[in-house]
């Protein structure tokens, strides 16, 4: 009986949990780390895990309460977490919609725009907790499932009610990273510095035939780019580590330093007429280069980095199918629960309710293809793939966070391979062109929210299944939470592309979501596939050599693949400054083996600077989407108070910047004697 779990609340103690204050709480953090992580998601092509920031925001807000308590602050950060699930969803594919030109930037930013977005979270979020639900008492009482982020959650929670939740630190950093980004939008910083230094125009030896072809001119040059002065890809950086953050930069020095200048150089002969004429500079073809080509080689590589990824944990993935089916058929025969503790939604709810929204599923496919009689057996297809590739994705998400946290869960991975297989059925069902383009991101952009909710939400659960939890409440709460998000998480993301547009328009670069600012690596990912395989528009040969690039990195092993190819995908300035974000970390690290520090004194460490990073990320995020707001209402778009100023500045920022971020962690190390700090990484 010693062994025996027992929750930090006990399952007869009925605390307040489920209260007015604790929901409202918990959904201003969703929207608010949901709108951040999409800003941050369409920018630099990952997310964070918002578990940790809303549990100490909320542990924060909450004690403005005297009588709140550790299970209402649980409840908060459950639905707090949940609003970053939906986010991650939405930008891995609802901006494929655009770049795969399926929707048009008016009718996104019209009222059909908003309800076919919406629709899309809304049931995908709502399919993904009651997945869940179905799964949650065996996969959290699991003991070869260790949920790591799940327990250092929990940690932050019990350290909270000594007193001690590292709120200031997160504010103190989310007004640094927020004021960097006034200025810079103001034009008062310089946000990052480029240059085309041009190579000599010389004819390559021994590549002439006779003396009809004097052999292959060459011109050309190398775009020389700085990192992007932005404290939320530093804060990127400093959570993902050095050697991520080095794999996702070598993406952006195989872009830049190899593919861009050697295409360049070989096709200098055939835009050297349009630059000598005004028409283009040389830095507009570098970036018409990296656009048009070598981002479809990097697609080439993240295809076949996700099919490997997948193929890696093919004995996780086929373990946690299995359990799925035999956990259903267990909750089926399961008699209620007695224990607060243990009490589910009910589970004749549970299946009416996936009953019902697989038939509004085939009903809005049918609508989003038009309700043509044509389209009628593609859409309920469709809608059966949803359903059944819905249930496994979402217990392997549940897994796989288990295993490895939600911050690894390869979501992309999941979704990717139901877009290929809706893509095929489109295919063979005749349902071709914009219609089949249609349905498949359609059936894509349903699973990818249900699997990242599903994974966040089994995240939560095991949170609260430690400190004591209701799991009804925590359920109905993120219920709650994926339908306020599912409606208001098109905002941002159509004020951040309305308002790159007209920023674009403006300066002169491509602009928009699959741009050069709202990159959004993964829904390229997915346009580009469900236009290759429906409508029979990729150029493959490209993304042959992608496919054989990712072969090559993955024979001499790098660790991921993906990260590399990613890293092609995005400018270079993003994966630079990202790269500098990881350097800040192993200077860090460096200085923790040099001192000696006791594993107390780490996880002092890496709790202050990881709240540190996730204030930055936060905090530009947020001043981010002002801007663009800006950018979007008024007329001359952002106003520009400064003229051209120097990147030196810029360059002292980031130096002021890595101070904070080496300085301020280690001062937290403290005595070696002090009990451990809950580690959040």
């Amino acid at each position: 009986m010693s062994n025996e779990f027992k929750p930090f609340v006990s399952a007869d103690m009925n605390l307040k949990e489920f209260t007015v204050r604790a929901l409202l709480i918990g959904l201003v953090l969703a929207v608010v780390l949901g709108a951040a992580n999409a800003y941050l998601g369409l920018k630099a092509g990952m997310t964070i895990a918002a578990t940790y920031p809303a549990a100490v925001l909320g542990m924060a807000l909450l004690r403005l309460f005297k009588d709140s308590n550790i299970i209402e602050e649980n409840f908060t950060r459950t639905v707090g977490s949940i609003g970053e699930s939906v986010a991650a969803g939405a930008i891995f594919t609802l901006p494929a919609f655009l770049i795969a030109g399926v929707w048009s930037p008016e009718f996104f930013g019209s009222v059909g725009g908003w309800l076919k977005s919406t629709v899309i979270m809304l049931v995908g979020g709502v399919v993904g907790i009651l997945f869940v639900t179905l799964l949650r008492r065996v996969m959290v009482e699991d003991p070869e499932l260790k949920f790591p982020e799940s327990v250092a959650a929990s940690e932050i929670h019990k350290a909270g009610r000594g007193g001690t939740t590292g709120a200031k630190y997160l504010f103190y950093a989310m007004g640094i990273g927020g004021f960097i980004e006034l200025l810079k939008g103001f034009n008062l910083l310089a946000g990052k510095w480029d240059q085309f230094s041009a190579f000599a125009s010389k004819i390559i030896p021994r590549t002439g035939i006779g003396e009809s072809f004097k052999g292959v001119a060459t011109g050309g040059g190398f775009m020389l780019k700085s990192p992007a002065l932005s404290p939320a890809f530093l804060g990127v950086g400093y959570i993902i580590g050095p050697r991520l953050a080095a794999l996702n930069f070598a993406g952006g020095v195989l872009s830049w330093g190899l593919f861009v200048p050697l295409l360049t150089l070989m096709l200098a002969p055939q835009y050297e007429p349009a630059v000598s004429a005004g028409l283009l500079s040389w830095a507009e073809v570098s970036n018409a280069v990296f656009q048009n080509i070598v981002k479809t080689v990097a697609i080439g590589g993240m295809l076949m980095s996700a099919a490997f990824t997948l193929f890696r944990m093919r004995k996780s993935l086929i373990g946690g199918i299995r359990r799925s089916i035999g956990d259903v058929k267990k909750a089926a025969t399961t008699q209620q629960a007695t224990l607060r503790t243990d009490k589910d939604i009910n589970i004749k709810i549970v299946f009416a309710s996936l009953l019902g929204l697989a038939l509004i599923t085939f009903i809005v496919y049918w609508w989003f293809m038009g309700f043509t009689s044509a389209t009628l057996a593609p859409a309920l297809v469709a809608a059966l793939v949803m359903l059944v590739a819905g249930f496994f994705f979402a217990a392997v998400s549940g897994y796989l966070v288990g295993l490895i946290g939600s911050s690894n869960n390869p979501i992309s991975g999941l979704t990717l391979s139901t877009l290929v297989i809706a893509a095929i059925l489109m295919v063979i069902l005749g349902a071709k062109g914009i219609p089949g383009v249609t349905a498949t991101l359609a059936v894509a952009g349903v699973i990818c929210v249900a699997a990242a909710v599903a994974g966040e939400m089994l995240q939560d659960l095991k949170v609260g299944h430690i400190l004591g939890g209701t799991p009804w409440k925590m359920q109905v709460g993120d219920l709650i939470g994926v339908i306020v998000s599912s409606l208001v998480m098109w905002i941002p993301l159509f004020i951040l592309n309305a308002g790159d547009l007209k920023m674009a328009a403006i300066k002169g670069y491509k602009g928009g979501f699959g741009g050069e600012v709202l990159a959004a690596p993964q829904a390229g990912l997915m346009a580009n596939l469900s236009q290759g395989i429906v409508g029979g528009e990729m150029v493959w040969p490209l993304i042959v050599v992608g496919i054989l690039l990712a072969v090559g990195l993955i024979l001499v092993q790098v660790k991921s693949p993906m990260l590399v190819c990613v890293g092609m995908y995005l400018s270079f300035d993003t994966v630079a400054a990202i790269f500098v974000g990881g350097i800040i970390r192993w200077v860090v690290d460096m200085l923790i083996a040099r001192r000696k520090y006791n594993d107390n004194q780490k996880s002092r460490v890496d709790n202050r600077g990881v709240l540190l990073a996730s204030g930055l990320i936060a905090g530009e995020a947020l001043v981010g989407l002002l801007f663009a707001a800006i950018a979007f209402f008024r007329e001359e778009g952002v106003p520009q108070l400064g003229k051209n100023p120097t990147y030196l500045i810029s360059v002292l920022i980031f130096l002021a910047l890595g101070y904070l971020l080496v300085k301020l962690p280690l001062a937290n190390a403290g005595d070696p004697d002090e009990p451990a700090a809950p580690a959040v990484m």
